[in-house]
């Protein structure tokens, strides 16, 4: 089984998730609203707390999510509880492997949002979950792949095995503060992957504080690689982005997104 970053065996992570900054307002939820309005029926593989999946059904998107993480769910079915009955209906969550799932229909669109595709380490793993989108996908449906371009020194500078604020402590709703580290704890080039540490610090009004470590491998790529990927799985790509806001990918990207297509 696939192992998705800890959310699924750490229930902290997932209480957490929502109130770390950046993650609420970042940018791709504009670009996901565009494909799936079009598209009108989403399978959401890595839905999580339901960050991207809830808005689409808020915009009139019958939505599938498959998440690996209870907690996650969990936290997403919480979080449509408080929204309109109507965007409720429009939404199913199954809780299961990206990299092995058959869930009988197919859809105008299959999303990966926020890099859970890296979360795949091993190939067998890549083409698995490529092989059921493409199953999962109506003719002319598409696929968006959500991976980071990367940068080079990411993957040996030392600079990086030290320990790095992400940003300064949050205030909960329960009183408590909380505030993310990260490192990467060590580098395996040979098989284009980081251990990757994010470390969130809790602290209560009393001054008690606790640490809590998120240890995952991340798997990274590069373009013609998973030009490669997506061929030998029967699919082809129709747009490559370097940003949300659809700009062509160039050296200084973040993003690397891949639209894809059966072939």
């Amino acid at each position: 089984m696939s192992i998705y970053g800890g959310y699924e065996v750490q229930a902290s992570v997932a209480e957490l998730y929502d109130y770390v900054p950046g993650y609420e307002d970042r940018p791709d939820r504009d670009f996901y609203l565009e494909y799936a309005q079009a598209a009108g029926d989403v399978l959401e593989l890595g839905c999580g707390t339901g960050r991207v999946l809830i808005p689409m059904a808020e915009a009139g998107c019958e939505v599938v999510g498959i998440d690996l993480s209870e907690f996650m769910l969990a936290r997403c079915r919480e979080k449509l509880s408080a929204r309109p009955a109507e965007a409720q209906g429009r939404v199913r969550l199954l809780q299961g492997n990206i990299a092995d799932f058959d869930i009988g229909e197919t859809f105008g669109l299959i999303t990966t949002p926020f890099r859970v595709f890296q979360h795949l380490i091993h190939v067998e793993d890549q083409m698995a979950c490529l092989w059921c989108a493409r199953r999962h996908l109506k003719d002319g449906g598409k696929l968006i792949l959500d991976l980071f371009q990367t940068y080079p020194p990411r993957t040996y500078d030392p600079v990086y095995l030290e320990e790095a604020e992400d940003f300064a402590p949050v205030l909960l709703p329960d009183g408590r503060s909380f505030w993310r580290t990260h490192r990467t704890a060590a580098f395996h080039r040979a098989e284009q992957v980081n251990d990757i540490e994010l470390i969130y610090h809790t602290a209560d009004p009393g001054g008690r504080t606790e640490r809590l470590v998120q240890a995952f491998p991340f798997r990274y790529f590069f373009r013609y690689e998973v030009e490669h990927l997506l061929a030998r799985c029967g699919l082809r790509v129709a747009s490559l982005f370097g940003g949300f806001d659809k700009s062509p990918l160039a050296d200084d990207s973040p993003e690397m997104i891949f639209v894809a297509e059966k072939a």
